[in-house]
Protein backbone atom coordinates (compact mmCIF):
# COMPACT_ATOMS: atom_id res chain seq x y z
CA UNK A 1 0.00 0.00 0.00
CA UNK A 2 1.50 3.51 -0.60
CA UNK A 3 -1.17 5.87 -1.68
CA UNK A 4 -4.15 3.11 -1.26
CA UNK A 5 -6.49 3.36 1.63
CA UNK A 6 -6.57 -0.28 3.13
CA UNK A 7 -9.81 -0.96 5.03
CA UNK A 8 -8.47 -0.80 8.20
CA UNK A 9 -7.05 2.51 8.23
CA UNK A 10 -7.89 5.78 9.99
CA UNK A 11 -9.87 7.30 7.36
CA UNK A 12 -12.87 10.59 7.67
CA UNK A 13 -15.08 10.99 4.91
CA UNK A 14 -17.82 13.89 4.18
CA UNK A 15 -16.71 17.72 3.82
CA UNK A 16 -17.91 18.74 7.27
CA UNK A 17 -15.67 15.80 8.38
CA UNK A 18 -12.74 16.69 6.66
CA UNK A 19 -12.92 20.10 6.71
CA UNK A 20 -12.89 20.32 11.10
CA UNK A 21 -10.51 17.74 11.02
CA UNK A 22 -8.05 20.13 8.61
CA UNK A 23 -9.07 23.02 10.97
CA UNK A 24 -8.30 21.59 14.26
CA UNK A 25 -4.99 20.77 12.93
CA UNK A 26 -5.85 17.14 12.98
CA UNK A 27 -2.39 15.32 11.06
CA UNK A 28 -3.92 14.11 7.14
CA UNK A 29 -1.38 12.44 5.09
CA UNK A 30 -3.45 12.45 2.03
CA UNK A 31 -6.54 14.30 0.71
CA UNK A 32 -8.30 12.64 -2.28
CA UNK A 33 -10.85 14.58 -3.64
CA UNK A 34 -13.14 13.90 -6.50
CA UNK A 35 -12.24 14.61 -10.22
CA UNK A 36 -14.24 17.75 -11.54
CA UNK A 37 -15.60 18.59 -7.91
CA UNK A 38 -15.02 22.64 -7.83
CA UNK A 39 -17.94 23.72 -5.52
CA UNK A 40 -17.33 26.53 -2.72
CA UNK A 41 -17.24 23.32 0.02
CA UNK A 42 -15.05 21.47 -1.95
CA UNK A 43 -12.34 24.95 -3.06
CA UNK A 44 -12.43 25.50 1.01
CA UNK A 45 -11.54 22.26 1.94
CA UNK A 46 -8.39 22.22 -0.51
CA UNK A 47 -7.63 25.71 0.88
CA UNK A 48 -7.37 24.28 4.01
CA UNK A 49 -5.14 21.46 3.08
CA UNK A 50 -2.83 23.62 1.50
CA UNK A 51 -2.40 25.27 4.75
CA UNK A 52 -1.24 22.76 6.05
CA UNK A 53 0.79 21.46 3.05
CA UNK A 54 -1.84 18.44 2.96
CA UNK A 55 -0.82 15.95 0.00
CA UNK A 56 -3.89 16.24 -2.76
CA UNK A 57 -5.06 13.26 -5.33
CA UNK A 58 -7.96 14.10 -7.64
CA UNK A 59 -9.37 10.60 -8.84
CA UNK A 60 -12.35 9.39 -10.19
CA UNK A 61 -15.28 8.59 -8.40
CA UNK A 62 -15.38 5.39 -8.54
CA UNK A 63 -11.92 5.58 -7.07
CA UNK A 64 -13.70 7.06 -4.20
CA UNK A 65 -16.41 4.74 -3.90
CA UNK A 66 -13.86 2.01 -3.84
CA UNK A 67 -12.19 4.16 -0.94
CA UNK A 68 -15.21 4.78 1.45
CA UNK A 69 -16.06 2.77 4.42
CA UNK A 70 -19.36 4.81 4.81
CA UNK A 71 -20.41 5.23 1.20
CA UNK A 72 -21.11 8.97 1.66
CA UNK A 73 -17.61 10.54 1.13
CA UNK A 74 -19.36 13.30 -0.77
CA UNK A 75 -16.39 13.74 -3.05
CA UNK A 76 -13.69 14.13 -0.70
CA UNK A 77 -12.12 11.12 1.50
CA UNK A 78 -8.93 12.48 4.29
CA UNK A 79 -6.35 9.47 5.41
CA UNK A 80 -5.66 11.03 8.55
CA UNK A 81 -2.50 10.08 10.43
CA UNK A 82 -2.47 7.14 13.12
CA UNK A 83 -0.46 8.84 15.38
CA UNK A 84 0.89 12.41 15.68
CA UNK A 85 4.18 13.62 14.10
CA UNK A 86 7.31 15.05 15.36
CA UNK A 87 9.59 17.98 14.71
CA UNK A 88 13.49 17.06 13.99
CA UNK A 89 14.21 19.07 16.77
CA UNK A 90 12.37 17.21 19.30
CA UNK A 91 15.20 14.16 18.23
CA UNK A 92 17.81 16.52 18.66
CA UNK A 93 16.69 17.45 22.25
CA UNK A 94 16.04 14.03 22.90
CA UNK A 95 19.32 13.53 22.34
CA UNK A 96 20.93 16.37 24.55
CA UNK A 97 18.72 15.57 27.06
CA UNK A 98 20.24 11.89 26.95
CA UNK A 99 23.93 12.83 26.76
CA UNK A 100 24.61 11.23 23.67
CA UNK A 101 25.43 11.92 19.85
CA UNK A 102 22.26 12.12 17.93
CA UNK A 103 21.21 8.74 15.39
CA UNK A 104 18.95 8.95 13.32
CA UNK A 105 16.99 6.88 10.69
CA UNK A 106 15.95 8.68 7.74
CA UNK A 107 13.60 7.12 4.73
CA UNK A 108 13.50 7.36 1.43
CA UNK A 109 10.65 6.27 -0.66
CA UNK A 110 9.58 3.90 1.63
CA UNK A 111 6.24 2.96 0.65
CA UNK A 112 5.17 -0.26 2.71
CA UNK A 113 3.67 0.40 5.77
CA UNK A 114 5.08 -3.20 7.34
CA UNK A 115 8.70 -2.23 6.41
CA UNK A 116 7.88 1.40 7.96
CA UNK A 117 6.41 -0.13 11.02
CA UNK A 118 9.36 -2.68 11.65
CA UNK A 119 11.63 0.15 11.10
CA UNK A 120 10.18 2.45 13.68
CA UNK A 121 10.64 -0.66 16.23
CA UNK A 122 14.88 -0.98 15.17
CA UNK A 123 15.13 2.43 15.80
CA UNK A 124 13.32 2.11 18.92
CA UNK A 125 15.61 -0.93 20.32
CA UNK A 126 18.93 0.39 18.66
CA UNK A 127 18.92 4.01 20.97
CA UNK A 128 17.73 6.13 17.82
CA UNK A 129 16.33 9.37 18.20
CA UNK A 130 13.74 9.09 15.94
CA UNK A 131 12.73 8.57 12.33
CA UNK A 132 12.49 10.79 9.34
CA UNK A 133 10.05 9.91 6.46
CA UNK A 134 9.30 12.66 3.51
CA UNK A 135 5.58 13.59 2.72
CA UNK A 136 5.58 12.47 -0.91
CA UNK A 137 6.48 8.71 -2.47
CA UNK A 138 6.45 7.42 1.20
CA UNK A 139 3.84 6.11 3.50
CA UNK A 140 2.85 8.43 6.32
CA UNK A 141 2.11 7.01 10.26
CA UNK A 142 -1.10 4.43 9.04
CA UNK A 143 -2.67 2.59 11.52
CA UNK A 144 -0.82 -0.74 10.58
CA UNK A 145 2.13 1.06 10.76
CA UNK A 146 1.55 1.77 14.14
CA UNK A 147 0.23 -2.06 14.51
CA UNK A 148 3.29 -3.16 12.95
CA UNK A 149 5.83 -0.94 15.46
CA UNK A 150 4.23 -2.73 18.04
CA UNK A 151 4.27 0.24 21.00
CA UNK A 152 7.22 1.29 19.75
CA UNK A 153 5.58 4.45 18.29
CA UNK A 154 4.88 6.11 21.70
CA UNK A 155 8.77 5.73 22.22
CA UNK A 156 10.11 6.89 19.26
CA UNK A 157 9.38 10.19 17.35
CA UNK A 158 8.32 10.33 13.73
CA UNK A 159 8.79 13.42 11.56
CA UNK A 160 7.32 14.13 8.16
CA UNK A 161 9.69 16.63 6.15
CA UNK A 162 8.48 17.93 2.73
CA UNK A 163 12.40 17.94 1.29
CA UNK A 164 14.78 15.01 2.70
CA UNK A 165 17.40 16.56 0.62
CA UNK A 166 16.74 19.37 2.44
CA UNK A 167 16.08 18.65 5.89
CA UNK A 168 20.01 16.64 5.23
CA UNK A 169 21.53 19.73 4.70
CA UNK A 170 20.03 21.48 7.87
CA UNK A 171 21.14 18.60 9.87
CA UNK A 172 24.60 18.69 8.54
CA UNK A 173 25.17 22.27 9.72
CA UNK A 174 24.14 21.50 13.26
CA UNK A 175 27.12 18.46 13.24
CA UNK A 176 25.71 15.29 11.41
CA UNK A 177 26.82 13.53 8.94
CA UNK A 178 25.51 11.08 6.89
CA UNK A 179 25.63 7.66 5.61
CA UNK A 180 23.42 5.50 2.96
CA UNK A 181 22.44 2.17 2.50
CA UNK A 182 24.24 1.34 -1.19
CA UNK A 183 25.12 -2.24 -2.26
CA UNK A 184 28.15 -0.07 -4.11
CA UNK A 185 29.55 1.19 -0.95
CA UNK A 186 32.21 0.39 1.60
CA UNK A 187 31.90 -2.86 3.80
CA UNK A 188 30.23 -1.42 6.97
CA UNK A 189 32.94 -2.79 8.88
CA UNK A 190 35.38 -0.54 7.17
CA UNK A 191 33.56 2.65 7.71
CA UNK A 192 33.65 4.87 10.86
CA UNK A 193 30.03 4.97 12.18
CA UNK A 194 30.45 7.24 15.54
CA UNK A 195 29.51 10.33 16.22
CA UNK A 196 26.50 12.21 14.92
CA UNK A 197 24.65 10.53 12.52
CA UNK A 198 22.08 9.74 9.78
CA UNK A 199 21.45 6.39 8.56
CA UNK A 200 19.31 6.63 4.95
CA UNK A 201 17.20 3.66 3.67
CA UNK A 202 16.12 3.41 0.66
CA UNK A 203 13.50 0.77 -0.89
CA UNK A 204 14.50 -2.02 -2.09
CA UNK A 205 14.00 -1.96 -5.33
CA UNK A 206 14.95 1.44 -6.23
CA UNK A 207 17.28 2.38 -3.34
CA UNK A 208 17.93 5.84 -2.11
CA UNK A 209 16.96 8.18 -4.29
CA UNK A 210 20.27 10.01 -6.67
CA UNK A 211 20.11 13.57 -4.96
CA UNK A 212 19.61 11.91 -1.56
CA UNK A 213 22.88 9.74 -1.73
CA UNK A 214 24.97 12.19 -3.70
CA UNK A 215 24.25 14.43 0.05
CA UNK A 216 25.11 11.65 2.06
CA UNK A 217 29.10 11.83 3.30
CA UNK A 218 29.61 8.16 3.02
CA UNK A 219 27.77 4.33 1.59
CA UNK A 220 27.46 1.60 3.48
CA UNK A 221 26.95 -2.13 1.59
CA UNK A 222 25.96 -5.39 3.36
CA UNK A 223 28.31 -8.23 3.41
CA UNK A 224 26.24 -10.72 1.57
CA UNK A 225 26.96 -14.42 0.82
CA UNK A 226 23.57 -15.64 -0.90
CA UNK A 227 22.08 -15.66 -4.32
CA UNK A 228 19.67 -12.85 -4.17
CA UNK A 229 20.87 -9.12 -4.20
CA UNK A 230 19.26 -6.84 -1.89
CA UNK A 231 17.83 -7.38 1.53
CA UNK A 232 13.96 -6.41 2.95
CA UNK A 233 14.24 -2.26 3.49
CA UNK A 234 13.47 -3.01 7.22
CA UNK A 235 16.31 -5.89 7.89
CA UNK A 236 19.05 -3.62 5.94
CA UNK A 237 18.28 -0.80 8.47
CA UNK A 238 18.18 -3.54 11.52
CA UNK A 239 21.51 -4.62 10.08
CA UNK A 240 23.58 -1.85 9.10
CA UNK A 241 21.39 -0.05 12.73
CA UNK A 242 23.12 -2.23 15.00
CA UNK A 243 25.95 -2.41 13.32
CA UNK A 244 26.04 1.71 14.65
CA UNK A 245 25.43 0.45 17.90
CA UNK A 246 28.07 -1.92 18.28
CA UNK A 247 30.56 0.80 17.19
CA UNK A 248 29.26 3.43 19.99
CA UNK A 249 29.22 0.25 22.83
CA UNK A 250 32.91 -0.18 21.40
CA UNK A 251 33.90 3.82 21.55
CA UNK A 252 32.52 3.46 25.04
CA UNK A 253 34.85 1.16 26.30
Amino acid sequence: MSADIERNETVIEGRNAVLEALRAGRPVDRLYVQDGCKDGPVQTIIREAGKHDTLIQFVARERLNQMSQTGHHQGVIAQAAAWEYAQVEDMLELARQKGEDPFLLLLDNVEDPHNLGAIIRTANLAGAHGVIIPKRRAVGLTATVARTSAGALSYTPVARVTNLVKTMQDLKEKGLWFVCADMGGKVMYDLNLTGPIGLVIGNEGEGVGRLVKENCDFTASIPMRGDIDSLNASVAAGVLSYEIVRQRLGKQK
